[in-house]
């Protein structure tokens, strides 16, 4: 089987495809993030095909399958005024619909999150004409991430592996300059942002890995505090922890919080611990937030493969 990859970012299809399908053969990739395509092309010795928006399709090599997770940007919740399908980045999706026209794959899979609104769903499932199928990689790993994923075949659930978060946490010393203190330590415990950054539906699964990931301190923070998981096993607290801890221990030496380091968000996302070497620490959480989760689309790969 050959397939085209599209906003390849560090080839979290990739990866899933070689994975399950090892003697597929990706004819190229697309992709125009320099510190991603560093990244991508350590691991795979594929041709880049660049700016999608640049691409001459009619000259594209034939292929069986296309997929890719388009630019979320202008569709995400989390940025305000969003543009949705309109926005400049989410838009270049028409490109990947063309490319799907022009080139007439037999199957395609494109994902996207799952916080897009409503009429930008709709639309895109219209195009594609084929519903899309919600899977939260909590069910596979220890982050809750819930993506959307359209193909023109049928996707299953994966089954719940139980991963917890203090199960991907790297073991032994972390590095002090994950550990936060001074200004960034009173801005992060200031009681409305404590709650925030250590909430999660049960308190044992990682809020969603992104790209803005501690950028200007937005990132999540794990902590060593007394009580929390029998003893002092690094875990996310849940709200009340967090508001008890607010009067008790903030400040108290035995009260550590630091950040989740490259290493363990790479865990998060299911890719080897050290995908992304060779590049900064801000642009490896950048990398990994921007890619897809790896157990995941290795499951709607195996989906893919029992319909060949």
């Amino acid at each position: 089987m050959k397939y085209l990859s599209l906003f390849s970012g560090i080839g979290g299809f990739e990866k899933a495809i070689q994975d399950i399908i090892p003697e597929a053969e990706c004819v190229g990739f697309s992709e125009i993030d320099k510190y991603a395509i560093s990244v991508y092309q350590r691991h795979f010795q594929h041709k880049n095909f660049g700016d999608i928006s640049k691409i001459d399709i009619e000259n594209l090599p034939d292929f069986e399958l296309l997929v890719g997770g388009s630019p979320c940007q202008d569709l995400s919740i989390a940025k305000k005024d969003r543009k949705g399908l309109d926005g400049s980045r989410s838009g270049l999706f028409y490109k990947y619909v063309e490319i799907l026209k022009v080139k007439k794959p037999k199957w395609f899979i494109l994902e996207n999150v799952n916080s897009m609104p409503r009429e930008s769903k709709e639309k895109i499932s219209e195009i594609l004409g084929v519903q899309p199928v919600m899977i939260n990689a909590a069910l596979v790993s220890a982050q809750n991430r819930k993506r959307l994923f359209w193909a023109n075949f049928p996707i299953t659930q994966p089954e719940d592996k139980g991963i917890l978060l203090k199960a991907i946490l790297e073991s032994g010393e972390v590095d002090e300059k994950y550990f936060i203190q001074g200004k960034e330590f009173d801005w992060i415990t200031d009681k409305k942002r404590l709650a925030k950054k250590y909430s999660n539906i049960d308190g044992e699964k990682a809020i969603t890995c992104c790209a803005r990931q501690y950028s200007s301190w937005n990132g999540q923070y794990v902590t060593n505090a007394m009580g929390m998981g029998g003893g002092n096993v690094p875990m996310l607290m849940d709200k009340e922890t967090a508001e008890n801890l607010k009067g008790k221990y903030i400040g108290n030496e035995r009260q550590i919080i630091r950040k989740l380091t490259p290493v363990e968000c790479a865990r998060l996302q299911c890719f080897p611990d050290n995908w992304c070497e060779g590049i900064s620490n801000s642009q490896q959480y950048k990398c990994y937030g921007n890619a897809v989760n790896v157990e995941v689309v290795k499951h709607i790969i195996k989906d893919l493969k029992f319909n060949l």
